[in-house]
């Protein structure tokens, strides 16, 4: 089984926004060494997460994970991103696709949050 791992993000006009999630993606890539590891975005950049997961299916993955870098559970997360797994689930039928939870709603992506921003106010 060949698993892969997609960090899917919005997209912005700005290239710039787009840096955090290429590091998020590099260190995926060094803690998992035997799993493609991706980044699609919804819209203003690309690749798109149709592209993504096409390249995916066609370089034999057999499982994806899909994973919304996401601070929260909004109208993207819990409806634009439904309707993409459902085609792409149509379009590649012997590919498993799981979607995680935005990673805004794991306690311990929170907490690291949390700690940052505790930390700002001892930084002044």
């Amino acid at each position: 089984m060949k698993n892969a791992l997609v960090l899917f993000a919005h997209g912005a006009r700005d290239p710039r926004w787009a840096v955090p999630f290429e590091k998020l993606r590099d260190i995926a890539r060094t803690r998992l060494p035997d799993t493609e590891v991706s980044l699609a975005f919804l819209e203003l950049m690309s690749p798109r997460l149709p592209e993504v997961v096409a390249r995916l299916a066609g370089e034999g993955c057999t499982r994806v994970s899909v994973v919304p870098v996401f601070l929260g559970q909004g109208g993207h997360v819990l409806r634009d991103l439904p309707l993409l797994i459902d085609e792409l689930r149509s379009n590649h039928p012997g590919l498993e696709i799981n979607v995680a939870a935005a990673v805004g709603e794991d306690s311990e992506v929170l907490g690291a949050i949390a700690r940052y921003c505790v930390a700002a106010v001892d930084r002044g």
